[in-house]
């Protein structure tokens, strides 16, 4: 139940980042959310995941770096084209950025992920590992359920709209 821990808390943060994101660039879509009820961008959850499971394969903060970075566009790669060939929608767009494939990955935003990535395992997952480990047990079943629950109604409605505007969290 840990890994569902740590997609949880990564998928907030990851919301968290969002928010702050479109604040600091003044974006006036601000809904930053991938779920219709839970406050989470799940291809971050997905992306911390997945440089959390390489770490351990590599030693030095470089490769953990390299790793991590591959690992994290991987998710973003993986996330974009399942919402934009499954679902219709598309929550970013690197198009107008130099070296993007698809507009769904580009070389600038893989080097975030790839500092972030460092950022991550070394000072980010280590108190979040302490406090996934105090999560008692029997909240894992009724949290994998209303997550679940909430990827599948979200998908429907995505796919029903074609548009984010149904997951806003805010007045327009």
């Amino acid at each position: 139940m840990r890994w569902l821990w740590y997609f949880i808390i990564y998928s907030f943060a990851g919301f968290l980042l969002e928010v702050a994101f479109a604040r600091a660039i003044r974006h006036p879509k601000r809904d930053r959310k991938c779920l219709i009820f839970l406050p989470l961008c799940p291809v971050y959850g997905l992306g911390a995941c997945l440089i959390l499971a390489a770490s351990p394969l590599v030693k030095s903060p470089l490769w953990v770096a390299l790793a991590g970075g591959l690992a994290a566009t991987g998710a973003e790669l993986a996330m974009g084209a399942f919402y934009r060939f499954a679902l219709g929608v598309e929550f970013w767009d690197y198009a107008g950025l130099p070296g993007s494939l698809g507009g769904l990955v580009c070389p600038v935003f893989s080097l975030c992920w790839t500092a972030l990535s460092l950022i991550l395992v070394y000072a980010v997952h280590p108190p979040v590992a302490a406090l996934a480990a105090r999560i008692p047990p029997w909240l894992g079943p009724p949290a994998l359920i209303l997550l679940g629950s909430d990827v599948l109604v979200s998908c429907a409605a995505l796919r029903r709209t074609g548009s984010t505007d149904v997951l806003r969290w805010y007045a327009p």
